[in-house]
């Protein structure tokens, strides 16, 4: 019988320990359970972390394919990887940006950070970004604003600690299962509380003391309504203010009166004064997508930072803190060189430049000088045709980002690589398909939303043709720039040590975290700066408050004025489109999908669907937007408020239906709001995209 092995759960980024035993015979994850020495989650697991690790559904994929005609056909590594490295070297030899390259939030830090070196110092793209900046960018942004340094200031520890539990635009009962858990337990106390900021009666708005139902899209005004009620009541930490921020009185100035601005967010005066009597008590502020994937995003996530900051709440058992969804975010933001290069050393920093150029051994001037545009511009600048070849790693952008029609569309224009474990919508739009190990057959580490580093590891081989991710990257990258690599097989161990070298010094420093430490300890929090030190609660040295800006103050946030959803209503699309999590689903359902999914389930208030019994087809009907046209179940749901739709971001079809506007700070697309409208059935196909009927383009097994 195969031994136990310990590894980190892959399924979100809580970050559980597991333990994972592979099968006698063959190839596979037999068995799966948490992992109690762990110290993120002391053996707590959800059901559907284990369920996805040990027997995911879906298509694998099982060895290359190359496009020969219309069809994917089975071929050797030695040729994809050849026609791959063809067709970079054509395109760069042109013009090094005219390769584009799309990683993930589910790779290893060391893939994700190979990917990178690859991209900004191989290839030298500016053209370079990873799915995370499609859930996390705002929050990053906001962070970066208001603390001079990515990530939150808080961790699990402060959970049990806080008395109230503000949930804003996130919805963790079915996101976060474990840390939600936890939340419950200590709202549950006698002096606890939990607040929850929806529009939608959500699962965990059903758990709420209190629940506030904003209108959608108005986080911004209903944060600022807040502060102006706490300025008014004398609800301002004012020894806390004065000490350790700046910018608190340009702020204040530009509040609008409590009034004004709780009639645009949709909620009455009173429920903003219960809302900031909330942030009286040692306050935990949680937010999620549906504050960050607005156009408004950065602008309102820095104001629930403002929140935490006017009241006070900072330091243990309190803060603002954003929670992610993938498992590698955090350490696709740290190690991969998308936002910042590694240890989020800035960009345009020369020191940071050379320190990167000569740890890669490349010419300073091949690294951008600029992160680029962001996935929904890297589509641009397809569309303008200003990309020759895309590479796409462990994310799928047909179906997961915004306006998904004209990404399928920009996706058939470009020389397409597609690397993933699982068959997609996007690998049918590739040229050369290149079979990745997924989890339980993957070496390396990942960091949790709290900043922990632990190792994934493998129970399982691989059959021959597939391979890990990072010798794909590994056996591409050498092909275009000799020696940027070990040669394949590649040991992670020596580039997680070159990560801790290039984080060294920085606030994200890792270089105190080894594979023999991990070993011993299962996961450590960074800052690490030596081999027995472990982060905490961020920015307080024990002697006040430090923060990694040019002043040491934490920064309020400028004035920014809301300018409502950039897509509103009007009487040709009169109902509101928003998108949230399905209990159960992951990302764009590839490793999970159900049977019967063909059509959506749309949500909506049995009021408003009253209105439309006309275009009802045996509970079927059509949602159109301005991109297309989806057939839907129609569910009626009093949690969503009237005059909105509210369908599962998982489903492959719904982002054809979504806007491509973005957040002008963060690049992060506008996900949540979009105007539609509903039609009989029989005016439109179940999914129809540019007029060609698609009723699923995934094989399941």
């Amino acid at each position: 019988m195969t031994q136990w092995k310990p590894t980190t759960c892959m399924r979100c980024a809580v970050g559980c320990g597991q333990l994972q035993r592979g099968v006698d015979e063959g190839y596979g994850v037999d068995e799966v359970q948490g992992d109690h020495r762990h110290p993120t989650a002391d053996g707590l697991a959800c059901e559907r972390g284990i369920r996805e690790t040990k027997n995911p559904d879906g298509e694998w994929l099982t060895e290359p394919l190359i496009r020969r005609g219309d069809t994917l056909r089975p071929t050797t590594w030695d040729t994809a990887l050849g026609t791959v490295a063809a067709e970079f070297l054509r395109a760069i030899g042109e013009d090094r940006n005219s390769v584009a390259v799309l990683g993930s939030g589910q790779q290893t830090n060391e893939a994700a950070y190979a990917l990178g070196k690859l991209a900004r110092g191989g290839i030298g793209t500016r053209h370079f970004d990873a799915n995370t900046t499609l859930c996390m960018a705002s929050a990053v942004t906001a962070y970066y604003d208001a603390f001079g340094s990515d990530a939150p200031p808080c961790t699990y520890d402060d959970i049990p600690a806080a008395d109230t539990h503000v949930v804003w635009g996130a919805n963790p009962a079915v996101a976060h299962p474990v840390l939600y858990r936890w939340i419950l337990d200590s709202a549950n106390e006698a002096d606890g509380r939990l607040v929850v900021v929806d529009p939608v009666a959500s699962e965990t708005a059903a758990d709420a003391d209190h629940h506030v139902a904003p209108e959608p899209g108005t986080d911004l005004v209903l944060a600022r309504a807040v502060l102006a009620q706490l300025v008014e009541t004398d609800g301002i930490d004012r020894e806390f203010v004065e000490a350790a921020t700046d910018g608190f009185d340009r702020l204040v100035a530009a509040l609008p009166a409590v009034e004004t601005a709780a009639e645009t967010a949709g909620v009455t005066v009173e429920t903003v004064a219960d809302l900031a009597a909330a942030f009286a008590d040692p306050t935990l502020l949680y937010w999620g997508m549906g504050v960050n994937q607005s156009t408004h995003g950065t602008a309102a996530a820095r104001m629930l930072i403002n929140l935490c900051l006017a009241t006070g709440n900072m330091g243990p058992g309190s803060g603002p803190f954003s929670l992610t969804g993938q498992a590698n975010s955090m350490g696709t933001r740290v190690c991969s060189s998308k936002g910042t290069w590694p240890g989020h050393r800035a960009f345009d920093d020369p020191e940071s430049r050379a320190l990167v150029a000569d740890t890669w051994d490349v010419p300073v001037d091949r690294l951008p000088d600029d992160p680029g545009p962001g996935p929904v511009g890297i589509v641009d600048r397809i569309n303008r045709g200003h990309v020759d070849a895309c590479w796409v790693v462990a994310t799928n952008p047909a179906a997961g980002m915004p306006h998904a029609t004209n990404v399928k569309r920009a996706l058939d224009d470009v020389f397409l690589v597609v690397q993933d474990a699982f068959r997609s919508e996007t690998v049918e739009h590739a040229d050369v398909v290149l079979p990745a190990a997924t989890w339980g057959e993957s070496e390396g580490t990942v960091m949790n939303m709290e900043r922990r580093v632990s190792r994934v590891t493998a129970v399982s081989e691989t059959i021959d043709t597939v391979r890990q991710d990072l010798d794909i990257i590994a056996a591409v990258g050498n092909r275009i720039e000799p020696g940027l690599f070990d040669e394949p097989p590649v040991d992670p161990e020596p580039v997680f040590r070159e990560i801790r070298e290039l984080t060294a010094g920085t606030p994200a420093d890792c270089s105190g975290i080894t594979y023999d430490r991990l070993e011993s300890e299962r996961a450590v929090r960074w800052p690490a700066p030596d081999a027995t030190s472990e982060g905490g609660y961020r920015y307080d040295d024990g002697e006040g408050w430090a923060f990694p800006t040019d002043s040491g103050l934490a920064r309020f946030a400028a004035p920014t004025t809301y300018e409502g959803v950039p897509e509103p209503t009007d009487p040709e699309y009169p109902l509101l489109l928003t998108t949230g999590r399905r209990a159960g689903a992951y990302n764009t359902g590839v490793r999970n999908r159900e049977t019967g999914e063909d059509v959506p389930r749309a949500r909506i208030n049995p009021q408003t669907a009253g209105q439309y019994v006309e275009v009802l087809d045996r509970g079927r009907t059509v949602v159109e937007s301005r991109r297309a046209s989806v057939t839907v179940t129609l569910v009626p749901d009093d949690g969503i408020p009237p005059g909105a739709i509210w369908l599962d971001v998982h489903h492959p079809s719904v982002n054809d239906l979504t806007l491509p506007a973005i957040d002008p700070d963060s690049n992060e697309p506008n996900y949540k709001q979009c105007a539609v409208r509903l039609a009989a059935p029989d005016r439109s196909p179940p999914v129809a995209r540019d007029g060609v009927v698609r009723t699923g383009t995934v094989v399941r097994r």
